[in-house]
């Protein structure tokens, strides 16, 4: 019986501690304790050039997103149908802008090719263009894992199309912003990763 007990006030105590972690709020007024970003693993070293025609660079553009992400709070997928927010950590940027900067900085290390965002250049470029959509950069809180989902779409100079869906999944993370955070900057770098591989053919 005490057993039986213990295991229900368990269960009945995991809400309390997903709630002080989460938030279903829309605001506060309080700073956060963290302001999050992407790092790359690897950056092009200071001095490092790369020429190119127009046909010949790369394009990055700036992924598209639904509303959970078009903001600066770190999405926690509670369940199926309900989304909420971590408490004390932002985006120090949103979310697609920089997932865009940290593509554009994997592809120029490993490709070696002319890489531009779709923000930084007023020439029109013909070559291969990287556009798609950030389906999922969060905490799952079902599973206690990090999420990052990306659909990309290749657009080749001629007007090919290819797609394909990449994901990186962090397992094992605690719904904190110490946590969460490293967490991300790791799954995004794998997907990025993922991405540079599969534009270098």
């Amino acid at each position: 019986m005490a057993r039986s007990l213990l295991r229900i006030s368990a269960v009945m105590a995991l809400p309390l501690v997903l709630s002080a972690c989460i938030s279903l709020g829309g605001g506060g007024g309080k700073a956060p304790a963290s302001l999050l970003t992407l790092t790359p693993v690897q950056s092009a070293p200071a001095g490092s050039m790369a020429t190119a025609t127009a046909d010949q660079a790369i394009m990055v553009m700036e992924p598209e997103t639904d509303a959970h992400l078009a903001v600066l709070r770190i999405p926690v997928q509670v369940d199926d149908a309900n989304i909420a927010y971590l408490q004390g950590a932002i985006w120090a940027e949103r979310p697609a802008r920089l997932f865009r900067a940290l593509l554009a900085e994997t592809l120029r290390v490993k490709t070696g090719r002319l890489v531009v965002e779709d923000s930084q250049s007023s020439v029109p470029i013909t070559g291969t263009r990287l556009s798609g959509r950030l389906i999922a950069m969060g905490y799952d809180a079902r599973s206690g894992s990090v999420v990052v989902r990306y659909d990309a779409m290749k657009t080749g100079p001629k007007g090919e199309l290819v797609t394909k869906r990449f994901e990186s999944v962090v397992p094992g993370v605690a719904a904190l912003p110490a946590a969460v955070g490293p967490a991300l900057n790791k799954a995004a770098n794998d997907v990025a990763l993922q991405v540079a591989e599969w534009m270098a053919f």
